[in-house]
Formats: structure tokens, sequence, C-alpha cells
């Protein structure tokens, strides 16, 4: 006979609601994740039955196991949303929580402030509220505020005063004070304990610069071979790297490259003997994943290499590819690691309606464990040569799972290593390879172009995905060139730098931007003869010197980038209106409190995203969103150009593309905010 027993009722809420925890990510399945130096906004929905005061606090603890308590402030009025803004300063797990409590002594002012103007219950309030006094004089025994508290309560209940005078005393500064030390709380009631990540600060934030080694000192023979680029000639670049204010240097893969359906130049399917092959073709008779191409040098040159990156302050990320070229000594080692047809012959990958015939996809449902095991001590052991950055090259192609196991064991081990997954594919897979562990990824930003475009997708990385998913926003890369920079000419260069430098934390640029390089193969999205297939050495100090070059505007906005740190925040953009289809505009502001200088950091940008005309427009600001009060005026400054403006809520514009097609303007907030 079945049991008709009741099991045991159990609250799923608590005596104060607390809900809707922000920041966490969606399911809670893995923690939200922070760097260091970020402000994060913390929020949770937090009310209660009847009228009551409430109050509520964000309770952080650190990873050295200090405990901090952040007071939460309501937002929007009858949304019962409660706020606060934190600055996480220790790397590691942080856990986190929110209390909520009845705060008695607001409860009862408001109502004695009522009931005695009213001359209702005069007396009555103020008995309940001489109680309350004591009640926080005893919590605050044996300090100061004891004796202040026990005053107060003398006071309220000095029948010779008026019902006024008594209640006056509540409002003393030195009464306040002590009931903020000592507040009078009841019905605590507790969240559940959410985890928070915090990584390194260059997990998200950061200046990349991509560039070929095999190109910096590449040189053409007389018979039409080529002398390839090494470490060493590569190292000469450097110097030019940093000055432009970069501070991670990306290159593509450095292991021995595969003859076997080797690619010649633009993607052609016959190489010829002198076409060095594509760098994610990866394996020959000189090695795998674990190897250094034979032309570039040695791995001690390689450490070097990575050595004197860090002389010059560069950051050095390397590609981690994980595919073979059909000469990998994988192939012959571990053939179930691939996709075999029913012709005997391997799978070549595809991503149609591009073809990949020098490259072979690994099938880990064929040799799971053998596969991530064999992953794992390649990235150590690139680890062990100094890396401590990873661009990971197609992460959307190997199983999720993998990387959730990958990423937490080179985490347990090296708490610093930072992974960037290149994955230009739906949002889901992209979302979740972030979720998983990834610390920056790739992003849809190379497509948004026009305003609108701008608008959601800048806001939608700022907030609606910034609990876990870091935007490292590359303007172009090796295998992109889109439309807009193919027919834009130099507006349109300096548009999407702009942008890209002040919108997000984390930026990048693959070398030829700032020669303009806007040439593509016909019908593709990709450069005209592409580094990918050949080398392509530039005259760099020539471009420059005969004006044909924007390093010094890429320049100027890793400088600015470096002196505002408003920049160098994630969740800090608002988007402002315009009445111009192609003028974007957005802030991003630092309070004060967050600023070594005490002062407030604020950036306006108003760009022209239509790089072919001038453009004139009101542009219409949120006065709130700048930290500033309504009506009020204020200067600003044009960190591109120098000029100054007296601005308000609304403001006139004209950026001709022609000349420069974007403001950066610099907040001049007084002293004091």
């Amino acid at each position: 006979m079945a049991s008709t027993q009741t099991p045991p009722f159990t609250h799923r809420i608590g005596r104060i609601p607390i809900r809707f925890l922000s920041p966490q990510q969606p399911e809670n399945r893995w923690p939200s994740t922070a760097f260091v130096g970020e402000v994060v906004p913390f929020a949770a929905t937090v009310f209660r039955e009847g009228h009551d005061a409430l109050g509520a606090e964000v309770v952080l603890t650190n990873p050295d196991g200090s405990v901090e308590r952040h007071p939460l402030a309501q937002g929007a009025p009858g949304t019962d949303r409660w706020h606060v803004d934190i600055a996480l300063l220790q790397p590691g797990t942080h856990h986190w929580h929110v209390e909520a409590f009845a705060d008695d002594w607001e409860t009862w002012l408001h109502a004695a402030s009522v009931k005695i103007a009213a001359g209702v219950d005069a007396e009555l309030m103020l008995l309940e509220g001489a109680q309350l006094l004591e009640r926080a004089a005893t919590l605050a025994a044996d300090t100061p505020a004891a004796a202040v508290l026990t005053d107060a309560r003398a006071v309220m209940r000095k029948m010779t005063l008026t019902p006024a005078a008594r209640l006056a005393v509540a409002h003393d500064a030195r009464v306040v004070a002590a009931l903020t030390a000592h507040p009078l709380r009841s019905l605590l009631t507790r969240s559940e304990q959410l985890v928070l990540r915090v990584d390194r600060t260059r997990a998200a934030v950061g200046s990349w610069y991509e560039f070929f080694p095999r190109s910096e000192g590449a040189k053409q023979r007389k018979d039409g071979s080529w002398q390839s680029g090494t470490f060493a000639t590569a190292t000469k670049r450097l110097p030019a790297i940093a000055a432009m204010g970069f501070d991670v240097v990306y290159i593509p893969p450095v292991h021995p490259i595969g003859l076997t359906n080797r690619k010649g130049p633009n993607n052609t399917l016959t190489a010829g003997p002198n076409d060095p092959g594509s760098p994610y073709a990866i394996g020959s008779a000189d090695g795998g994943h674990d190897a250094v191409h034979p032309e570039l040098g040695t791995v001690d040159d390689f450490v070097e290499f990575v050595r004197t990156a860090a002389k010059n302050g560069l950051e050095l990320a390397l590609d981690l590819a994980l595919q073979c070229a059909p000469d990998h000594p994988w192939v012959t080692e571990h053939p179930e690691w691939f996709t075999t047809l029913p012709d005997g012959s391997i799978r070549y990958a595809e991503n149609p309606p591009k073809k990949y015939q020098d490259i072979y996809p690994l099938n880990f449902d064929n040799d799971y464990e053998g596969i991530s095991r064999e992953i794992l001590r390649i990235v150590l052991l690139w680890i062990e040569r100094g890396v401590r950055i990873f661009r990971v090259d197609n992460p959307h192609t190997k199983p999720l799972h993998f990387w959730e196991w990958m990423l937490r064991e080179v985490r347990i081990q090296y708490p610093d290593v930072v992974f960037l997954a290149e994955a230009f594919t739906r949002p889901a897979m992209m979302q979740s390879l972030a979720a998983v562990g990834f610390h920056q990824s790739y992003t849809y930003f190379t497509w948004r172009n026009t305003k609108s475009e701008l608008e959601q997708y800048l806001s939608e990385l700022s907030h609606e995905t910034s609990a876990f998913l870091r935007p490292n926003v590359f303007v172009n890369t090796h295998d992109i060139l889109t439309e807009y920079l193919q027919f834009g000419g130099v507006p349109a260069y300096k548009v999407r730098a702009a942008i890209g430098a002040t919108a997000s934390p984390t930026w990048g640029v693959y070398s030829g931007y700032e020669l303009i390089e806007n040439v593509a193969r016909p019908g593709s999205e990709e450069n005209i003869d592409n580094e990918k297939y050949e080398f392509k050495p530039r005259d760099w100090a020539a471009a420059e010197a005969a004006g044909k070059s924007i390093a010094p505007y890429l320049t100027t906005l890793n400088r600015i980038r470096a002196e505002h740190p408003a920049l160098r925040q994630l969740r800090n953009l608002h988007v402002h209106s315009s009445d111009d289809e192609a003028i974007l505009v957005y802030s991003k502001v630092l309070p004060g409190r967050f600023v070594r200088s005490g002062r407030s950091d604020g950036i306006i940008v108003v760009a022209n995203v239509d790089p072919h005309s001038a453009r004139a427009t009101t542009v219409h600001l949120d006065l709130a969103a700048l930290g500033l009060t309504p009506g009020t005026t204020f200067d600003v400054k044009d960190l591109i150009t120098g000029d100054r403006f007296r601005w308000g809520a609304d403001n006139y514009v004209r950026l001709d593309a022609f000349v420069e097609p974007v403001h950066i303007l610099r907040i001049d907030y007084p002293k004091g905010t």
C-alpha cells in the first residue's frame, strides 16, 4: 500500500524575499566573472509585505577570507530593485550573498514624522522611539555611541518639550551617525550564496596587435625563393608595436607546416616550391604542435622572443590551433583521432563555402580521453615556455565539455593563463564558450557597422552578457576584411579603430591595418595576397614617412585608453541619442570614488559611421548617466583634435568623415565630483 504521508514542507523563499541576484550566469551553472580593477554592478530584487522600511547589503567574501559589506541602495521607484557598484581588487574565487532586513528605525521614523505632524498618537510614537533608542544603546554598549543614544532617549521622553522638539533629536547628526554605526535590524534574511571568479586584469583589458613573425625580415632571393623571417628578425618589430601603445602581441601558430595539399597564394590548391603554406596546416616531418618551424628558429629562440616581448612591455599571445596537416605525426601515430571516409581517406576541414584541403580536423568522439590528454600536455608545454595567453582557433568546432574540463585543469595549475575564443559562430555556442571558462571572446563587432547595429550590439556586450562574456573587439583579422573597410577608405579605418578602442576594454588590430590595406580577393572577405599563404614584408618606416600610415592615430587611441580608466571598464557603456541615422553616441563614466585622483572620469564618443560624408546633427545626452544633474552645462575637450566645447543636454555636432570622423570628448568634471 502506497504511503500517504505528506513530505515535509520546505520554504523556497525567505522571510524577506530576495530574488534575481546579479551578476550571475544564466542557469547559474558556472561562476560569473570579473577582472581585477573592474567595477561590478551588484543587484537584487528585495521586497516584503506592507510598507515597512527595508535595508539590504551585499556580503562579499574575498579569496583571502576577508569579508566586505556593501549597502545596497534602492533603484527606480516601484521596481524593488536594489543596487551597488563594487570594485573588485583581488584575483581568485569570491563568494557573495545578499542580506535583507527590516529597518526598524526608518520604519518608526517615517510613521512618527507623519503622525506627530498630524497630532495623532504622538506620545505613543515617542515612547516607541525611546524604546528603539534604548535598544540601540544596548547594541552600542562600550562605545561612544552608547552615550549619544542614551541622551537622545532621555530627550525623547522629556515631557516638558513639545512632541516636535522631542522628535527633532532623531535628526541630530550625532544620533544619525550612531544609528548608522549600530543599526536596528530585524527579520534578517540571507539569500543563496553565489560564486564570482575574478581574473587578472589582462584577462579583460588590453590592446592587441597581430603580426606574422615569418614576414618580418623576410627577403626574396633573385631566383624567386624566399628567406623566411625568424624570431630574431621579428623582435625588431616589437619596439614599434609597443610604441603604438599595444600591450599584447599575438602571433599565429609557429609550428612546422605540412607539405601535402599545401595551399598556394590566395588559397590556391597548388603551391609552388617557394610558397610557405598556411601556419594553420600544422605538422610535418619536423614535428607537430610541440615543435617550432625550423625556418623561424628553435624552441630556445622562441623563449627568447617571449622574453624580448616582455622587455618591451608586451605579453605574447600564441595561437592554439587544434588541427593537423596530413603530414602531422598524429596522423600516423593516432589515425583513430580523425574521421575516415568510406574510400579510406581522411576527411579534411570545411566551413562552406571555404575548404581547407591542407587541414585534418580532430574527431574527439573517436578517442576523447587520448586527444584531451595530449592537448593538455601541449598547452602546459607552451606555458612552461613562457606563454600566458592563448588565442584559440575555432574552439566552436571542438566539444564544449572538453573546454570546460581543460580550462579548469589549466586554471588549477596556472590561474594567470588567459584564453581567447576565436569563435565567429552562433550566439549559443559563442556565449557558452565564455560561460564554461574562456576569458575573452571574439565578437560580431566586425560586422556591426551602422548606428542601430552598433547601439544594439555594444549595449548587449556591456550589459546583457557582461556577467560572463568579455569581448575582444578586433577591427580586422588576417581572415576578415569587411566591405565597410574595403570601400570606406581612411575614414572607415579611423571610425572602426576609435569605436573598438573606446567601446571595449580589449581591442585589437591585424598588422597592415595602419597602412589601410583594403583590397580584397575578389568574391571574398579576405585581403588579396593574404599573408596566411605567403610572406608579406612591409616597409613601415617608408609608409609613415610618406604619410600613408595611421599608426599615429592608433597611438593616440591607445594613449587615451591608458589615461582614462573609464575606457578600461566593460559594464559602464551608456548609449545616448542623436537626430542623425549615422551619428553614434555613447559614453563611459567611472565615478570619482573608483578613480585614484578622486575625480570622476568620463568620456563621450560621437562617431560619424558613414565614412563617405560630412554629417551635422544634434546630440542628446542623458546627463544623469554622466553623473551630472539636469540643466548642467560643462566643458569637454576633444582628445583627438584638442578642441574645447561648452556642452549641455543638447549639442550641435558636425563631423566630416574626411577630416576627423570621431569626437572623443573628455568631460572636465568639477573638483569633488
